[in-house]
Protein backbone atom coordinates (compact mmCIF):
# COMPACT_ATOMS: atom_id res chain seq x y z
CA UNK A 1 0.00 0.00 0.00
CA UNK A 2 0.90 3.50 -0.62
CA UNK A 3 1.76 6.05 1.59
CA UNK A 4 -1.43 7.06 3.75
CA UNK A 5 -0.83 10.76 1.72
CA UNK A 6 -1.82 8.56 -1.62
CA UNK A 7 -5.03 8.40 -3.11
CA UNK A 8 -4.65 5.14 -4.90
CA UNK A 9 -4.60 1.36 -4.24
CA UNK A 10 -0.90 -0.18 -5.46
CA UNK A 11 -2.00 -2.15 -8.51
CA UNK A 12 -3.09 -5.85 -8.25
CA UNK A 13 -4.17 -5.38 -3.63
CA UNK A 14 -7.70 -5.34 -4.04
CA UNK A 15 -9.47 -8.07 -6.98
CA UNK A 16 -12.76 -6.76 -8.71
CA UNK A 17 -15.42 -6.19 -6.38
CA UNK A 18 -18.66 -7.78 -7.23
CA UNK A 19 -21.58 -5.52 -7.23
CA UNK A 20 -23.65 -6.97 -4.04
CA UNK A 21 -20.32 -6.18 -2.27
CA UNK A 22 -20.24 -2.34 -3.64
CA UNK A 23 -23.68 -2.15 -2.11
CA UNK A 24 -23.25 -4.00 1.05
CA UNK A 25 -20.48 -2.14 1.53
CA UNK A 26 -22.22 1.07 0.72
CA UNK A 27 -24.74 0.32 2.79
CA UNK A 28 -22.24 -0.46 6.06
CA UNK A 29 -20.94 2.64 5.51
CA UNK A 30 -23.85 4.97 4.91
CA UNK A 31 -27.78 5.11 6.13
CA UNK A 32 -28.47 6.31 2.83
CA UNK A 33 -26.52 6.17 -1.07
CA UNK A 34 -28.26 8.41 -3.91
CA UNK A 35 -26.98 8.11 -7.48
CA UNK A 36 -27.57 11.27 -8.94
CA UNK A 37 -27.27 13.03 -12.39
CA UNK A 38 -25.15 16.18 -12.72
CA UNK A 39 -28.31 18.06 -13.29
CA UNK A 40 -29.65 16.66 -9.73
CA UNK A 41 -31.79 14.26 -10.83
CA UNK A 42 -32.03 10.90 -8.87
CA UNK A 43 -31.07 8.01 -10.71
CA UNK A 44 -30.58 5.44 -7.75
CA UNK A 45 -31.70 4.89 -3.91
CA UNK A 46 -30.42 2.47 -1.52
CA UNK A 47 -30.24 2.63 2.12
CA UNK A 48 -29.17 1.00 5.18
CA UNK A 49 -31.05 -1.89 6.44
CA UNK A 50 -31.74 -0.03 10.18
CA UNK A 51 -32.79 3.59 7.96
CA UNK A 52 -36.21 3.34 9.21
CA UNK A 53 -37.43 5.29 6.02
CA UNK A 54 -35.59 3.32 3.65
CA UNK A 55 -38.63 1.17 2.23
CA UNK A 56 -40.22 4.10 1.17
CA UNK A 57 -37.71 5.92 -0.78
CA UNK A 58 -38.46 3.81 -4.17
CA UNK A 59 -40.23 6.70 -5.52
CA UNK A 60 -37.75 8.82 -5.49
CA UNK A 61 -35.67 7.64 -8.68
CA UNK A 62 -36.48 9.16 -11.58
CA UNK A 63 -37.35 12.18 -9.82
CA UNK A 64 -35.14 15.46 -9.34
CA UNK A 65 -33.53 15.33 -5.67
CA UNK A 66 -34.92 18.81 -4.98
CA UNK A 67 -38.61 17.53 -5.22
CA UNK A 68 -37.85 15.72 -1.79
CA UNK A 69 -36.37 18.40 0.36
CA UNK A 70 -37.47 21.31 2.21
CA UNK A 71 -37.53 25.21 0.93
CA UNK A 72 -34.89 26.17 3.07
CA UNK A 73 -32.66 22.86 1.58
CA UNK A 74 -33.07 23.43 -1.73
CA UNK A 75 -30.91 26.48 -2.32
CA UNK A 76 -27.63 24.65 -0.61
CA UNK A 77 -27.83 21.84 -2.54
CA UNK A 78 -28.25 23.51 -5.89
CA UNK A 79 -25.38 25.27 -4.56
CA UNK A 80 -22.96 22.48 -3.32
CA UNK A 81 -23.87 20.24 -6.16
CA UNK A 82 -22.81 23.46 -8.64
CA UNK A 83 -19.64 23.00 -6.96
CA UNK A 84 -19.02 20.08 -6.97
CA UNK A 85 -19.68 19.53 -10.76
CA UNK A 86 -17.65 22.58 -11.35
CA UNK A 87 -14.68 21.22 -9.57
CA UNK A 88 -12.11 18.28 -9.34
CA UNK A 89 -11.70 19.18 -5.74
CA UNK A 90 -13.74 17.33 -3.45
CA UNK A 91 -16.50 19.67 -1.33
CA UNK A 92 -17.43 20.29 2.02
CA UNK A 93 -20.48 18.16 2.92
CA UNK A 94 -23.50 19.32 3.03
CA UNK A 95 -26.66 18.86 5.21
CA UNK A 96 -30.14 18.72 3.81
CA UNK A 97 -33.59 18.16 5.35
CA UNK A 98 -36.08 15.75 3.76
CA UNK A 99 -39.91 16.91 3.05
CA UNK A 100 -42.35 14.68 5.18
CA UNK A 101 -44.77 12.58 3.37
CA UNK A 102 -47.57 10.37 4.66
CA UNK A 103 -45.15 7.65 4.74
CA UNK A 104 -42.70 8.97 7.22
CA UNK A 105 -42.23 12.79 8.53
CA UNK A 106 -38.97 15.22 8.06
CA UNK A 107 -35.33 13.57 8.53
CA UNK A 108 -32.46 15.79 8.26
CA UNK A 109 -29.05 14.47 6.28
CA UNK A 110 -25.67 15.10 5.88
CA UNK A 111 -24.30 14.10 2.41
CA UNK A 112 -20.78 13.63 1.12
CA UNK A 113 -20.17 13.88 -2.88
CA UNK A 114 -18.18 11.41 -4.66
CA UNK A 115 -17.63 10.71 -8.41
CA UNK A 116 -18.09 7.18 -9.52
CA UNK A 117 -17.98 6.78 -13.21
CA UNK A 118 -16.36 8.36 -16.54
CA UNK A 119 -20.78 9.02 -17.40
CA UNK A 120 -20.66 12.05 -14.96
CA UNK A 121 -22.97 9.82 -12.15
CA UNK A 122 -22.45 11.15 -8.60
CA UNK A 123 -22.97 8.87 -5.50
CA UNK A 124 -23.98 10.96 -2.65
CA UNK A 125 -23.18 8.83 0.94
CA UNK A 126 -25.55 10.32 3.88
CA UNK A 127 -25.60 9.62 6.85
CA UNK A 128 -28.91 10.45 9.29
CA UNK A 129 -28.62 13.23 12.03
CA UNK A 130 -31.79 12.60 13.69
CA UNK A 131 -30.22 11.44 16.71
CA UNK A 132 -28.04 14.41 16.55
CA UNK A 133 -31.34 16.47 16.25
CA UNK A 134 -32.81 14.33 18.95
CA UNK A 135 -29.98 15.16 21.61
CA UNK A 136 -30.28 18.56 20.23
CA UNK A 137 -34.07 18.79 21.19
CA UNK A 138 -33.87 17.26 25.01
CA UNK A 139 -30.45 19.96 25.15
CA UNK A 140 -32.90 22.30 23.73
CA UNK A 141 -35.72 21.12 26.14
CA UNK A 142 -32.95 20.91 29.18
CA UNK A 143 -32.18 24.23 28.74
CA UNK A 144 -35.81 25.58 28.83
CA UNK A 145 -36.16 23.79 31.67
CA UNK A 146 -33.26 25.38 33.76
CA UNK A 147 -34.36 28.54 32.29
CA UNK A 148 -37.72 28.02 34.17
CA UNK A 149 -36.31 27.10 37.06
CA UNK A 150 -33.99 30.21 36.82
CA UNK A 151 -37.22 32.75 36.38
CA UNK A 152 -38.86 31.05 39.07
CA UNK A 153 -35.94 31.48 41.33
CA UNK A 154 -35.93 35.19 40.41
CA UNK A 155 -39.39 35.46 40.79
CA UNK A 156 -39.13 33.50 44.67
CA UNK A 157 -36.10 35.95 45.08
CA UNK A 158 -37.83 38.99 44.14
CA UNK A 159 -40.60 38.04 46.10
CA UNK A 160 -38.71 37.76 49.28
CA UNK A 161 -37.00 41.04 48.47
CA UNK A 162 -39.85 42.99 48.34
CA UNK A 163 -41.23 41.68 51.35
CA UNK A 164 -37.77 42.05 53.24
CA UNK A 165 -37.96 45.33 51.70
CA UNK A 166 -41.85 46.78 52.54
CA UNK A 167 -41.81 44.65 56.58
CA UNK A 168 -40.96 47.24 58.80
CA UNK A 169 -39.72 44.70 61.60
CA UNK A 170 -36.24 44.61 62.45
CA UNK A 171 -35.09 41.44 61.09
CA UNK A 172 -32.06 39.36 60.12
CA UNK A 173 -30.31 36.10 58.87
CA UNK A 174 -27.55 34.94 60.93
CA UNK A 175 -25.13 31.74 60.19
CA UNK A 176 -25.04 29.34 63.43
CA UNK A 177 -21.71 27.89 62.21
CA UNK A 178 -20.16 31.46 62.12
CA UNK A 179 -22.08 33.93 63.96
CA UNK A 180 -22.44 36.06 61.17
CA UNK A 181 -24.86 38.28 59.51
CA UNK A 182 -25.94 37.05 56.26
CA UNK A 183 -29.06 39.11 55.26
CA UNK A 184 -30.61 41.78 56.76
CA UNK A 185 -33.99 43.92 55.36
CA UNK A 186 -34.01 48.01 55.61
CA UNK A 187 -35.24 48.48 58.94
CA UNK A 188 -32.41 46.56 60.65
CA UNK A 189 -29.62 48.32 58.91
CA UNK A 190 -31.66 51.91 60.13
CA UNK A 191 -32.13 50.33 63.87
CA UNK A 192 -28.45 49.23 64.02
CA UNK A 193 -26.76 52.48 62.83
CA UNK A 194 -24.77 50.49 59.70
CA UNK A 195 -24.52 50.71 56.34
CA UNK A 196 -25.44 47.24 55.04
CA UNK A 197 -22.08 46.29 53.85
CA UNK A 198 -20.89 47.14 57.43
CA UNK A 199 -23.75 44.95 58.56
CA UNK A 200 -23.86 42.26 56.37
CA UNK A 201 -20.67 39.99 57.30
CA UNK A 202 -20.55 41.38 60.81
CA UNK A 203 -20.76 39.35 64.06
CA UNK A 204 -23.94 39.27 65.14
CA UNK A 205 -22.99 38.91 68.99
CA UNK A 206 -20.91 42.26 68.20
CA UNK A 207 -24.70 44.37 68.60
CA UNK A 208 -24.76 43.21 71.85
CA UNK A 209 -23.11 43.39 75.25
CA UNK A 210 -21.14 41.23 76.31
CA UNK A 211 -23.07 39.06 79.23
CA UNK A 212 -25.99 38.60 76.59
CA UNK A 213 -23.36 37.97 73.72
CA UNK A 214 -20.95 35.32 74.67
CA UNK A 215 -23.32 32.89 74.04
CA UNK A 216 -26.40 34.16 72.14
CA UNK A 217 -26.13 32.44 69.04
CA UNK A 218 -26.23 28.76 70.87
CA UNK A 219 -29.13 30.32 73.46
CA UNK A 220 -30.99 31.49 70.03
CA UNK A 221 -29.92 27.32 68.84
CA UNK A 222 -31.31 26.06 71.90
CA UNK A 223 -34.82 28.78 71.86
CA UNK A 224 -35.85 28.13 68.47
CA UNK A 225 -35.40 24.09 68.61
CA UNK A 226 -37.84 23.74 71.55
CA UNK A 227 -41.03 22.49 70.72
CA UNK A 228 -42.73 25.78 71.30
CA UNK A 229 -40.22 28.66 70.17
CA UNK A 230 -39.35 31.15 72.85
CA UNK A 231 -37.91 34.33 72.39
CA UNK A 232 -34.34 35.82 73.82
CA UNK A 233 -33.59 39.16 75.88
CA UNK A 234 -30.44 40.80 74.92
CA UNK A 235 -28.95 44.16 75.74
CA UNK A 236 -27.74 46.42 72.80
CA UNK A 237 -23.99 47.23 73.47
CA UNK A 238 -24.21 50.82 72.19
CA UNK A 239 -27.50 51.90 74.25
CA UNK A 240 -27.27 49.20 76.88
CA UNK A 241 -31.24 49.27 75.94
CA UNK A 242 -33.19 45.38 76.48
CA UNK A 243 -34.66 43.95 73.01
CA UNK A 244 -36.48 40.75 72.53
CA UNK A 245 -35.13 38.36 70.20
CA UNK A 246 -37.24 35.66 68.12
CA UNK A 247 -35.44 33.29 66.43
CA UNK A 248 -36.31 30.72 64.22
CA UNK A 249 -34.48 27.73 62.96
CA UNK A 250 -33.78 26.41 59.26
CA UNK A 251 -31.57 24.62 56.97
CA UNK A 252 -30.46 26.21 53.77
CA UNK A 253 -27.51 25.35 51.26
CA UNK A 254 -26.59 22.68 53.87
CA UNK A 255 -26.00 24.82 57.10
CA UNK A 256 -28.25 25.92 59.18
CA UNK A 257 -29.77 29.26 59.27
CA UNK A 258 -31.36 31.72 62.26
CA UNK A 259 -34.47 34.00 60.87
CA UNK A 260 -33.75 36.47 64.18
CA UNK A 261 -36.79 39.23 64.70
CA UNK A 262 -36.28 41.69 66.96
CA UNK A 263 -38.85 44.18 69.17
CA UNK A 264 -39.01 45.56 71.77
CA UNK A 265 -39.40 44.37 75.86
CA UNK A 266 -43.00 44.88 75.23
CA UNK A 267 -43.59 42.86 72.66
CA UNK A 268 -44.27 45.63 69.70
CA UNK A 269 -42.46 45.91 67.03
CA UNK A 270 -39.51 48.36 66.44
CA UNK A 271 -40.17 50.05 62.96
CA UNK A 272 -37.95 52.21 61.24
CA UNK A 273 -39.66 55.52 60.46
CA UNK A 274 -39.82 58.33 58.17
CA UNK A 275 -37.79 60.70 60.38
CA UNK A 276 -34.99 58.56 61.49
CA UNK A 277 -34.48 58.08 57.26
CA UNK A 278 -34.26 61.87 57.09
CA UNK A 279 -32.02 62.43 60.17
CA UNK A 280 -29.78 59.63 58.53
CA UNK A 281 -30.05 61.40 55.30
CA UNK A 282 -29.34 64.80 56.59
CA UNK A 283 -25.92 63.69 58.59
CA UNK A 284 -24.82 61.81 55.84
CA UNK A 285 -25.19 63.88 53.29
CA UNK A 286 -26.33 66.92 54.44
CA UNK A 287 -23.70 69.97 53.69
CA UNK A 288 -23.18 71.43 57.37
CA UNK A 289 -20.47 69.30 59.59
CA UNK A 290 -22.09 67.35 62.26
CA UNK A 291 -19.75 65.65 65.40
CA UNK A 292 -21.20 64.00 68.09
CA UNK A 293 -18.82 64.13 71.31
CA UNK A 294 -18.65 63.05 74.77
CA UNK A 295 -18.85 65.00 77.86
CA UNK A 296 -14.54 64.95 77.98
CA UNK A 297 -15.38 66.12 74.12
CA UNK A 298 -13.76 63.22 72.28
CA UNK A 299 -15.61 62.50 69.04
CA UNK A 300 -18.19 59.63 68.90
CA UNK A 301 -18.89 60.23 65.11
CA UNK A 302 -18.17 62.86 62.70
CA UNK A 303 -19.87 63.06 59.12
CA UNK A 304 -18.49 63.40 55.85
CA UNK A 305 -18.87 67.30 55.72
CA UNK A 306 -16.37 67.64 58.78
CA UNK A 307 -13.98 65.28 56.93
CA UNK A 308 -14.10 68.00 54.00
CA UNK A 309 -13.88 70.91 56.39
CA UNK A 310 -11.00 69.83 58.43
CA UNK A 311 -9.16 67.59 55.50
CA UNK A 312 -9.69 64.41 57.09
CA UNK A 313 -9.03 61.16 55.19
CA UNK A 314 -11.46 59.15 56.74
CA UNK A 315 -14.16 59.01 59.85
CA UNK A 316 -12.08 56.14 61.67
CA UNK A 317 -8.71 58.98 61.63
CA UNK A 318 -10.30 61.50 64.09
CA UNK A 319 -13.21 58.56 66.38
CA UNK A 320 -11.60 58.82 69.63
CA UNK A 321 -10.11 61.87 69.25
CA UNK A 322 -11.00 65.22 71.31
CA UNK A 323 -12.72 68.29 69.06
CA UNK A 324 -10.49 70.51 70.70
CA UNK A 325 -7.81 69.54 68.49
CA UNK A 326 -9.69 71.30 65.33
CA UNK A 327 -10.75 74.53 67.50
CA UNK A 328 -8.62 77.46 66.96
CA UNK A 329 -8.29 78.10 71.01
CA UNK A 330 -8.72 74.20 72.09
CA UNK A 331 -10.04 73.41 75.34
CA UNK A 332 -11.17 77.01 75.96
CA UNK A 333 -13.53 76.54 73.05
CA UNK A 334 -14.51 73.27 73.66
CA UNK A 335 -15.25 74.25 77.87
CA UNK A 336 -17.29 77.30 76.87
CA UNK A 337 -19.64 75.02 74.53
CA UNK A 338 -19.87 72.05 76.64
CA UNK A 339 -20.61 73.97 79.57
CA UNK A 340 -23.32 76.33 78.18
CA UNK A 341 -24.64 73.44 76.40
CA UNK A 342 -24.65 71.06 79.28
CA UNK A 343 -26.40 74.14 81.77
CA UNK A 344 -28.94 75.44 79.06
CA UNK A 345 -29.70 72.60 76.79
CA UNK A 346 -28.32 74.31 73.61
CA UNK A 347 -25.50 77.24 72.98
CA UNK A 348 -26.14 79.06 69.04
CA UNK A 349 -23.73 80.11 67.02
CA UNK A 350 -20.17 80.05 68.93
CA UNK A 351 -17.60 81.94 67.01
CA UNK A 352 -14.45 80.56 66.96
CA UNK A 353 -11.70 79.17 64.51
CA UNK A 354 -11.31 75.53 63.15
CA UNK A 355 -7.49 74.13 62.75
CA UNK A 356 -7.63 71.57 59.77
CA UNK A 357 -5.61 69.11 59.41
CA UNK A 358 -2.96 70.65 57.70
CA UNK A 359 -2.74 73.39 59.95
CA UNK A 360 -4.96 76.03 57.92
CA UNK A 361 -8.38 78.06 59.79
CA UNK A 362 -10.78 79.29 58.71
CA UNK A 363 -13.63 80.99 60.64
CA UNK A 364 -16.82 78.91 61.83
CA UNK A 365 -19.90 79.17 63.78
CA UNK A 366 -20.68 76.16 66.26
CA UNK A 367 -24.26 75.29 67.82
CA UNK A 368 -23.91 72.51 70.63
CA UNK A 369 -26.71 70.69 71.98
CA UNK A 370 -26.85 68.39 74.67
CA UNK A 371 -28.53 64.96 74.21
CA UNK A 372 -30.79 62.79 76.46
CA UNK A 373 -29.34 59.53 75.59
CA UNK A 374 -30.31 57.86 79.00
CA UNK A 375 -26.57 57.35 79.45
CA UNK A 376 -23.72 59.29 79.68
CA UNK A 377 -23.96 62.71 78.24
CA UNK A 378 -23.72 63.24 74.08
CA UNK A 379 -23.39 66.66 72.09
CA UNK A 380 -23.85 67.17 69.03
CA UNK A 381 -22.05 69.89 67.35
CA UNK A 382 -23.11 71.48 63.75
CA UNK A 383 -20.75 73.25 62.52
CA UNK A 384 -20.67 76.15 59.34
CA UNK A 385 -18.24 77.83 57.92
CA UNK A 386 -18.36 80.91 58.54
CA UNK A 387 -15.61 82.60 55.65
CA UNK A 388 -18.01 84.36 53.39
CA UNK A 389 -20.15 86.11 56.68
CA UNK A 390 -16.84 87.17 57.89
CA UNK A 391 -16.04 88.86 55.08
CA UNK A 392 -19.13 90.33 54.62
CA UNK A 393 -18.99 92.14 58.11
CA UNK A 394 -15.46 92.98 57.30
CA UNK A 395 -16.04 94.84 54.03
CA UNK A 396 -19.39 96.58 55.60
CA UNK A 397 -18.63 99.99 56.27
CA UNK A 398 -18.44 100.77 60.01
CA UNK A 399 -19.16 103.67 62.47
CA UNK A 400 -16.48 106.34 61.25
CA UNK A 401 -13.93 107.85 63.95
CA UNK A 402 -15.74 111.11 62.30
CA UNK A 403 -18.88 110.31 63.57
CA UNK A 404 -17.63 109.16 66.98
CA UNK A 405 -16.02 112.14 67.57
CA UNK A 406 -18.78 114.69 66.42
CA UNK A 407 -20.39 112.44 69.48
CA UNK A 408 -17.78 113.01 71.81
CA UNK A 409 -17.63 116.43 71.47
CA UNK A 410 -21.13 117.01 71.97
CA UNK A 411 -20.68 116.47 75.61
CA UNK A 412 -20.82 119.84 78.08
CA UNK A 413 -22.77 121.64 75.17
CA UNK A 414 -25.62 119.90 74.70
CA UNK A 415 -27.65 118.22 77.13
CA UNK A 416 -27.94 113.76 77.47
CA UNK A 417 -31.30 113.66 75.57
CA UNK A 418 -29.52 115.63 72.68
CA UNK A 419 -26.28 113.34 72.44
CA UNK A 420 -28.50 110.45 72.95
CA UNK A 421 -30.27 111.35 69.76
CA UNK A 422 -27.34 112.10 67.34
CA UNK A 423 -25.42 108.81 69.38
CA UNK A 424 -28.84 107.15 67.45
CA UNK A 425 -28.71 108.55 63.96
CA UNK A 426 -25.23 107.50 64.05
CA UNK A 427 -26.28 103.80 64.79
CA UNK A 428 -29.22 104.01 62.28
CA UNK A 429 -27.11 105.09 60.02
CA UNK A 430 -24.60 102.08 60.32
CA UNK A 431 -27.86 99.48 60.81
CA UNK A 432 -29.16 101.08 57.08
CA UNK A 433 -25.39 100.63 55.50
CA UNK A 434 -25.27 97.06 56.91
CA UNK A 435 -28.63 96.12 55.43
CA UNK A 436 -28.26 97.72 51.90
CA UNK A 437 -24.53 95.97 52.32
CA UNK A 438 -26.02 92.64 52.95
CA UNK A 439 -28.94 92.62 50.26
CA UNK A 440 -26.48 93.91 47.38
CA UNK A 441 -28.52 97.33 47.39
CA UNK A 442 -31.87 95.45 46.98
CA UNK A 443 -33.55 98.23 48.97
CA UNK A 444 -36.79 96.15 49.26
CA UNK A 445 -35.10 93.21 50.78
CA UNK A 446 -33.23 95.94 53.31
CA UNK A 447 -36.65 97.63 54.57
CA UNK A 448 -37.98 93.89 55.04
CA UNK A 449 -34.79 93.45 56.87
CA UNK A 450 -34.89 96.25 58.74
CA UNK A 451 -38.86 96.01 59.17
CA UNK A 452 -39.43 99.79 57.47
CA UNK A 453 -41.95 100.69 54.99
CA UNK A 454 -40.14 100.91 51.15
CA UNK A 455 -41.31 104.48 51.76
CA UNK A 456 -39.44 105.00 54.91
CA UNK A 457 -36.25 103.52 53.79
CA UNK A 458 -35.94 106.28 51.04
CA UNK A 459 -36.34 108.73 53.79
CA UNK A 460 -33.66 107.44 55.92
CA UNK A 461 -31.22 106.75 52.75
CA UNK A 462 -32.04 110.69 51.70
CA UNK A 463 -31.52 111.33 55.26
CA UNK A 464 -27.95 110.14 55.63
CA UNK A 465 -26.74 110.86 52.34
CA UNK A 466 -26.42 107.60 51.14
CA UNK A 467 -29.05 107.24 47.77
Amino acid sequence: MKPHAEKTWTSGLIPMIEPEVVTEIISGIADLALIISQSGQVMGVMGSPNFMPSADLGGWAGQPLIDELNVESIPKFESRLAEFVGSDNAVLPVELNHSSTDSYPEFPMRYSFHRIGSDGAILMLGHDLRPIAEMQQQLVAAQIALEKDYESQREYDTRFRVLMTSSSEVTLFVSVSTGKVTDCNKAAITFFGESRGGLIGADFVSQFDAKSGSNLIATLVAAASEQTPSSVNAQLAKSSRMLVVHPTLFRSGGEQVLLCRISNTDGASIQANALQDNLRSLYNDGVDAMVFVTQAGNILSANEAFLNLSDVTHAQAVKGRSIADFLGRGSVDLNVMLENAGRTGSMRLYATRLISEHGTERPIEISTSGLDTGGDAVFALVLRDASRAEAIRTSTPQTSDADMRSVIELIGSQTLKDIVAKTTDVVEKMCIETAVELTSNNRVAAAEMLGLSRQSLYVKLRKYGLL
